[in-house]
């Protein structure tokens, strides 16, 4: 087992792998940039490097400083959390030739599932049923075209190496290809360095549906059930629930024996999330998140299975610690992020958190690096929490999810509490019938 493990990331999931590692008996450095000097993750840590200015292309993306942190702490291995350098094969391959440990997938895994053309024919070889649509990149309007006229419109135009919404214009006409497809292209070169996109049929009621695995170094691959990610706002994830409401037994087991046998096939090793499009009972693959999953928690509460702690063991060249046989999934669990936003407007709000008291009792979670005095710089994800819910059943859970944001207090910010409490009085929520465009829709009517 490692001895220390350094984190290089921020905020609530810095905090969450130094809690893991402590249980484990593992020291923790924390880098942070100097807005993040006073965060929680600094103060709980065993040691903390500062790795350089409020941006994050000079702290948390900057490779170097992040590598001089581990040298001169004596760090055996360097945790990614997500976002930020997560799913950078450069820096993974980069850790590994400094001689520490990645946690987390093979460099060649995190680039072949992060070029979306890629991913979609690697997972179509391996048995996964893909959305109908370009085979590969699509090099011109006449070529995309032609693609759109066998699959029929509408259409989704994507850009291969996205994510978060970026570089993606659904089509409902011929007419309108044209400018889509070169905005598309143009987003997807601003946002990623890469113009190049492909193009899939557009599901007009899909849900969200994700399957959380693992694979470890002895040949092991298991999944642990699915997550319901329906509920977005421009492709963003607001709530997270699992299981699904809508997702029968023998669908999770079918999709996740699928999941679990591409993953061991691939030789992947450590956490992964396979996400689909589920519509009319049949499943798409959409992409492969090579990373711990903002919505882990959801997961956590239902199997009682420790995601970290166990990223961790199978980095340090452990068998997976759970066998597929002995998986059980208990009760029902959701998580609502809180961001610090308008929720109305969803203009971000920094600033100083001037009373800050978290839910308790049975069955419940909070997630959050700040604290009552922290300041909220306004650099980073608006992101500043994760509520999450268990209960014996769904309506258990509804009615535990509402007494906890009513007891939430978070001020001298604005937050998107109110906004979950709107969403769990909707009558389509509440007996589980929406889909991913189901809050668009509903707020764009309020």
């Amino acid at each position: 087992m490692f001895k220390k493990v350094l984190i290089a990331n921020r905020g609530e999931i810095a905090l969450r792998v130094i809690r893991a590692c402590k249980e484990m008996g593992v020291q923790t450095v924390a880098v942070h940039s100097t807005a993040d000097a006073n965060a929680m993750a600094v103060r709980l840590a065993d040691e903390s490097v500062c790795i350089g200015p409020p941006p994050g292309k000079d702290s948390y993306l900057n490779i170097p400083s992040i590598l001089t942190a581990a040298a001169i702490t004596g760090a055996d291995a360097i945790h990614p959390g997500y976002g930020f350098l997560s799913e950078n094969a450069q820096f993974a391959r980069m850790v590994e030739e400094h001689g520490f440990t990645f946690i987390g997938p093979k460099p060649e895994h995190i680039e072949k599932m992060g070029d979306k053309v890629t991913a979609k024919k690697t997972v179509q070889a391996l048995g996964l049923p893909v959305v109908p649509g370009s085979p590969g990149a699509v090099e011109s309007v006449e070529d995309g075209l032609e693609i759109c006229r066998d699959a029929g419109f509408p259409v989704l135009i994507k850009a291969a190496s996205g994510g978060g919404g970026k570089g993606m214009q659904v089509v409902r006409a011929e007419e309108e290809f044209e400018e889509k497809f070169n905005t598309a292209r143009s987003e997807a070169k601003a946002n990623f360095g890469d113009d190049t996109v492909y193009i899939e049929k557009y599901l007009e009621k899909p849900r969200h549906i994700e399957i959380q695995v693992f694979g470890d170094t002895h040949g092991n691959a298991i999944h642990l059930g699915e997550r319901d990610c329906s509920i977005q706002r421009r492709h963003q994830k607001l709530v997270e629930e699992a299981p699904s409401p809508v997702l029968p037994e023998d669908k999770r087991n079918e999709i996740g024996a699928l999941a679990a046998n591409m993953v061991r096939e691939m030789g992947y090793i450590g956490a992964g999330t396979i996400e689909f499009l589920y519509e009319n009972g049949e499943f798409y693959f959409m992409e492969m998140n090579t990373r711990i999953q903002v919505e882990h928690p959801v997961t956590e509460m239902i199997t009682g299975i420790d995601l970290i702690a166990e990223q961790i063991r199978v980095a340090a060249g452990q068998p997976l610690s759970v066998k597929k046989d002995r998986i059980r999934l208990r009760g029902h669990a959701i998580e609502v992020r809180i961001n610090a936003e308008d929720p109305d407007t969803f203009i971000p709000s920094p600033g100083k958190v001037t009373q800050f008291h978290t839910p308790g009792g049975l069955g419940v979670r909070f997630d959050s690096a700040i604290y009552q005095g922290y300041t909220i710089p306004p650099y980073y994800d608006s992101m500043i929490g994760k509520l999450i819910v268990h209960g014996r059943n769904r309506e258990e859970c509804l009615r535990r999810l509402r007494r906890a944001i009513m007891e939430t207090v978070v001020e001298g910010v604005k937050t998107t509490l109110p906004l979950h409490l709107w969403i769990l009085d909707q009558e389509e929520f509440k007996t589980g019938d929406y889909t991913i465009h189901w809050l668009e829709n509903k707020l764009a009517d309020r």
